[in-house]
């Protein structure tokens, strides 16, 4: 297995690119953004992929599920994200009720994802109802990624954020998901929520890259939320979820700070702030004393 180090130069990863991951056993790395800064940075650190992903509405746009958001509130941030990335392959969440009713609003939707929002990838919850759909969408000329197991748009079915794929008969099903999708030509398979066995089962039975996010470490690559590493979620982490920094620490503090320089006038400095220059300094000072001047003698002839 070859890794690329971190620094070195880098290539824009496509859907071919990931195909050869998966072959050489190379992990796929995977990060959600759903801002040109954070784009940025992700991208510049050389994550393969990057995920606009509909759980924008919780962290974004604080809802409580990925249900409420729109096709044009993702066009938004798909949009702010791929001004930020240069050399990361792009991927677009479809929301509920964008491809969940009719077949040609589903295409529809996910050209506006590439023609107006510059995305390389749509991605769909759901798996063997969906074939049919995905290879529509392929024939309309765009990349599709599946998602399978547990699917955050089907909350109110499932009955909560639950494990799926614990019982034999629901092993089947995910495997039956997964062989669908593969053979419907998805570019790769999101994986969430499964036991590691299953997820493990999964990538060795098919062909495309299978990314986890709360399925072991056998998948062929991993994803997590921006928020969720950077402790910028506002509630207790899910079990897989790794923090890689505290950046709601770094931020409060930055706040009370500014707030306290303000309040005692210890914010701006004299450097902090522009000046006149000589010339102009000079000659507004000059103009102020005259002014002085004027009034002090109305002053006078007032009380004579």
């Amino acid at each position: 297995m070859s890794l690329t180090p971190i620094g070195a130069p880098r290539h824009k990863i496509t859907t071919a690119s990931l195909r050869e991951k998966k072959l050489q056993h190379e992990p796929i790395t995977c990060l959600t953004a759903y801002d040109y800064s954070s784009a940025r940075l992700v991208d510049e650190a050389g994550i393969n992929m990057v995920l606009v992903g509909d759980s924008l509405a919780m962290t974004m746009l604080g809802h409580e599920n990925t249900l409420s958001v729109t096709v044009d509130e993702m066009l938004h941030h798909v949009k702010a994200v791929r001004r930020g990335v240069k050399d990361a392959l792009l991927i677009a969440d479809m929301p509920y009720g964008s491809y969940h009713v009719d077949a040609k609003d589903a295409v529809r939707n996910a050209t506006r994802f590439v023609k107006e929002g510059g995305a390389e990838i749509v991605k769909m919850e759901g798996g063997e109802k969906r074939a049919d759909l995905v290879r529509q969408i392929i024939d309309a000329e765009i990349p599709v990624a599946g998602h399978i197991g547990l699917t955050p748009q089907s909350l109110n079915r499932m009955g909560g954020f639950k494990v799926q794929g614990k019982t034999l008969t629901d092993i089947e099903q995910l495997m039956r998901d997964a062989t669908a999708l593969d053979r419907a030509g998805v570019a790769c398979i999101f994986l969430e929520g499964i036991p590691r066995e299953v997820a493990d089962l999964i990538t060795s039975e098919v062909s495309a890259p299978t990314i986890g996010i709360g399925a072991g470490p056998g998948c062929d690559g991993q994803v997590l939320v921006f928020h969720d590493i950077l402790n910028l979620t506002f509630g207790p982490p899910a079990k897989f979820v790794r923090r890689y920094g505290d950046a709601a620490a770094e931020i409060t503090h930055a706040v009370h700070a500014f707030r306290a320089d303000v309040i005692s006038r210890q914010y701006p400095a004299d450097n902090e702030s522009y000046h006149l220059p000589p010339e102009t300094r000079q000659a507004l000072e000059t103009l102020l004393e005259r002014k002085r001047m004027m009034r002090g003698r109305k002053q006078i002839t007032a009380v004579d």
